[in-house]
């Protein structure tokens, strides 16, 4: 028993405290490990070997395909720059490039890229206006019928409605040659000049083309004459501004037009 408190050592068989480098032979080892070899010492740990970042991207392409996608990346800014030049000319005031390259500017521009600014006029559009059309038809027993007023701006609003790639044709064909022949006329729908007389001549070559396609009647004659009105209506302001505005259609009936014989015979069919 050691002395009260203190822990009494762990023996060997042999009586001899464990862990007592007194007690064991001399060079530090116990006899039955005297012929023992050293135990080699562990490898030092060796760093990962660095690995090169993968290319991604054009990088990774090879170098012919590189020169491809860079010269692609080219035309298309090229392309890009170009047209907003253009179009910039074309609505830009009067300077001396424009007047220089009028023709070209008009050529890339018209008709798929016109700018409308009157949306951001002084005094934007506030009227829907309606192009109108009825006829008078020879049927085939000789009789001549005449047709209900046809709202060809409706059905070029109905094609649009719902589209998400209308055509120039739905958009702008029956509009501009209205704004052509109002532009060219007199408040009495007399035509001035050579340009109003074109004007008329190529609203009534539309109308007639288009009541040839739509209109049941003209389908089943030949069409003799033709009248054209537009339907002005008042754009209604909101409800919270208090104005007052008339919402009685406005009318503009044009003189009957007679229709040529290669058009009545379906040249612009």
């Amino acid at each position: 028993m050691g002395i009260q408190g203190e822990p009494e050592s762990p023996t060997s068989p042999e009586g001899t405290p464990e862990g007592n480098p007194e007690r064991l032979p001399e060079g530090g080892r116990d006899a039955g490990s005297a012929e023992q070899e050293p135990a080699a010492p562990f490898p030092a740990p060796r760093s990962p070997t660095p690995q090169a970042p993968v290319p991604r991207g054009l990088a990774a392409l090879s170098l012919r395909y590189q020169i491809v996608a860079a010269l692609a990346v080219a035309v298309v800014a090229v392309g890009v720059g170009v047209h907003l030049l253009m179009v910039f000319l074309s609505v830009a005031p009067q300077n001396t490039v424009s007047e220089q390259h009028g023709k070209a500017v008009e050529a890339w521009v018209f008709p798929e890229f016109e700018q409308n600014w009157k949306l951001f006029a002084p005094n934007p559009l506030q009227q829907n206006i309606a192009v109108q059309v009825r006829a008078d038809v020879r049927m085939k027993d000789g009789s001549v019928r005449t047709t209900g007023w046809t709202d060809l701006s409706a059905q070029d609003g109905a094609a649009i409605d719902g589209n998400p790639v209308p055509s120039h044709t739905q958009q702008n064909e029956l509009r501009r040659a209205w704004d052509f022949l109002t532009a060219t006329h007199t408040a009495d729908n007399r035509p001035v000049g050579l340009r109003g007389s074109l004007s008329e001549e190529y609203l009534r070559r539309i109308v007639v083309m288009r009541l040839y396609r739509t209109d049941p009647t003209s389908r089943l004659g030949i069409v003799q004459r033709v009248q054209v009105r537009s339907c002005t209506v008042d754009v209604q302001p909101p409800s919270w501004s208090g104005e007052k505005v008339s919402d009685k259609p406005l009318y503009r009936v044009l003189p009957w037009w007679t229709v040529s014989a290669d058009e009545a015979a379906g040249g612009v069919r």
